[in-house]
């Protein structure tokens, strides 16, 4: 029977249990999106699990979605990532990056620029996607995905998760009532997962499928949209052998099941509504590993516990999560709680 403290391969990594920490915003990067010291210490805090995904990192100026969120498209930005990833690969660890553009999500006063981005794409229909007939425009924000990469790696991250899910750019092109286009990066479904497998490739050719996930959110409705092209992409990146899928739970079971079978790599599963009113406890991870996850991803009980790997601490006894200092920029709540000691 398969625990959630077995080892498991994943892409060129060897995991030494089947936790994920799950990417959660945090809004604690320095001015301009440098990671920050407190970053290098939260992250270190939890290098006990399998894996851990960061928050969401914008792969441009454009994709910002909040004030305070990190980036990977300067050269500061990358260097600052070093600290990260030096003392979670100190204490053992293994981190991916996961890369986010806001997309519509974005404002002007936090990017600079317009909501959908800047040019050459403009806001042409406030449902839009994204804006402007030029798919060269679409091409450079693929590509934005593929640069981020390369930049994560260069800063010894171990790979990066494409953020697909929750209403953010990739979504929203997987959205057919938020994408509008009629180029052919919209309307028909083929046309509709374009953006996304270009983007997946151009990350694929950057730095390997070894170090590329994408996270999904089938049937999601995360700021409007409605997702319902999962499988369809799927199908068109099961060529590319990526490392994984990260699927949330924001469809019926029997759809999800569906998605297993139907996807022959690695699977990561986020077992309950993400900023749903539930937690993901040890009874959702073992009946997941036992329906055919291979990883189970915790977002509110990775938090405030690290993860210990003598016990189940982060899946069954967490203490509760004071949400509001996600938005407090304060080290009190994210680097004080202390590591779980296992009591027989």
């Amino acid at each position: 029977m398969t625990t959630l403290f077995d080892s498991f391969p994943l892409g060129g990594l060897t995991l030494p249990n089947r936790t994920v920490m799950a990417p959660m915003t945090r809004v604690r990067a320095a001015a301009g999106g440098p990671a920050t010291p407190s970053m290098a210490t939260y992250y270190a805090q939890r290098a006990t699990a399998g894996l851990i995904v960061s928050e969401g990192v914008q792969p441009s100026s454009a994709g910002q979605s909040n004030p305070g969120t990190p980036g990977l498209h300067t050269g500061e930005q990358t260097e600052s990532w070093g600290q990260v990833t030096a003392v979670v690969h100190a204490n053992g660890g293994r981190i991916f990056a996961q890369l986010m553009h806001g997309g519509r999500v974005s404002h002007p006063a936090t990017t600079g620029c317009g909501r959908w981005g800047c040019p050459p794409w403009r806001r042409v229909h406030p449902r839009r996607t994204t804006a402007g007939p030029a798919p060269a425009g679409i091409g450079n924000r693929a590509q934005a995905y593929a640069d981020a990469a390369r930049r994560a790696v260069d800063a010894g991250l171990d790979g990066v998760e494409l953020h697909g899910a929750n209403g953010y750019l990739i979504s929203q092109f997987l959205s057919s009532n938020t994408n509008l286009r009629t180029d052919r990066y919209g309307g028909p479904v083929p046309n509709r997962i374009r953006f996304a497998v270009e983007a997946v490739s151009a990350t694929v050719a950057a730095i390997g499928a070894e170090r590329t996930g994408i996270r999904l959110s089938p049937g999601g409705t995360f700021w409007g949209v409605e997702e319902t092209d999962v499988p369809e992409l799927l199908t068109e990146l099961a060529s590319l052998e990526i490392a994984y899928i990260h699927v949330e739970a924001t469809a019926g079971e029997e759809v999800l099941l569906g998605l297993r079978r139907q996807w022959p790599g690695a699977l990561i599963m986020n077992p309950v509504l993400p900023m749903g009113p539930k937690q993901t406890g040890r009874a959702d991870a073992d009946r997941w590993l036992g329906l055919g996850a291979d990883l189970i991803s915790f977002g509110r009980r990775s938090s405030p516990t690290p993860i210990s790997s003598n016990a189940c601490a982060p899946a069954c006894r967490s203490p509760p999560v004071d949400e509001t200092r996600y938005h407090q920029g304060a080290a009190a709540g994210d680097l004080t709680y202390p590591a779980y000691q296992h009591t027989a």
